[in-house]
């Protein structure tokens, strides 16, 4: 599957906002203010964004929570509906664009959208790319009991079962091997 520059920034964005929410009511918001989300439009290139606030916040939570439903979806005709809705309500407008040094690329939000209609529309449409290509089962959920991160699955055989190979899936192959270890040892 062919994936373009503008796909994957829009698949780390739309994978980076879904594990910005709290995991449980005791965990801290990835953004809780304004200003944490005016990092994340920066860490993650957004262009073409203004003056963000309380408003533009609430949104992006709202569709962070969309976006989550997408990776939880049982099957493609879910995921289908969840981000037809998505691209729908923010006014999907198609246009070539070559910034920022860029060679061209298409941008699905319309000029003046808000944050969070950009983010619907460009993050949307690389999650739709996966079901029109028949991978939707690649956007998946960690695997570790104690975790549930989001992630997209670009391993070639889509054998990929944690966030990080080297936090989530280190750990539990380690608490594996010395269970094995005591079991052993009688």
């Amino acid at each position: 599957m062919l994936i373009t520059h503008d796909t994957r920034c829009a698949l780390d964005t739309v994978v980076d906002l879904v594990n910005s929410a709290p995991e449980d009511d005791s965990a801290p918001d990835g953004l809780p203010d304004v200003a944490a989300l005016e990092v994340f439009v920066r860490e993650h290139a957004v262009s073409e964004v203004g003056v963000l606030t309380d408003f533009d916040l609430s949104a992006v939570r709202r569709l962070r929570s969309r976006f989550a439903a997408v990776f939880a979806a049982p099957d493609a005709r879910t995921a289908a509906g969840l981000i037809n809705e998505l691209i729908a309500a923010a006014g999907t407008t198609p246009r070539l664009t070559d910034h920022d040094g860029y060679d061209w690329h298409v941008h699905y939000f319309a000029p003046g959208a808000s944050v969070a209609d950009h983010l619907a529309a460009d993050c949307g449409m690389a999650l739709a790319f996966f079901v029109v290509a028949g991978e939707q089962e690649r956007l998946r959920r960690c695997e570790a009991p104690d975790c549930r991160h989001a992630f997209v699955d670009l391993s070639r055989n889509r054998s990929r079962r944690y966030c990080d190979s080297r936090t989530c899936g280190n750990r539990l192959h380690v608490a594996a091997y010395r269970a094995r270890r005591k079991e052993a040892a009688g």
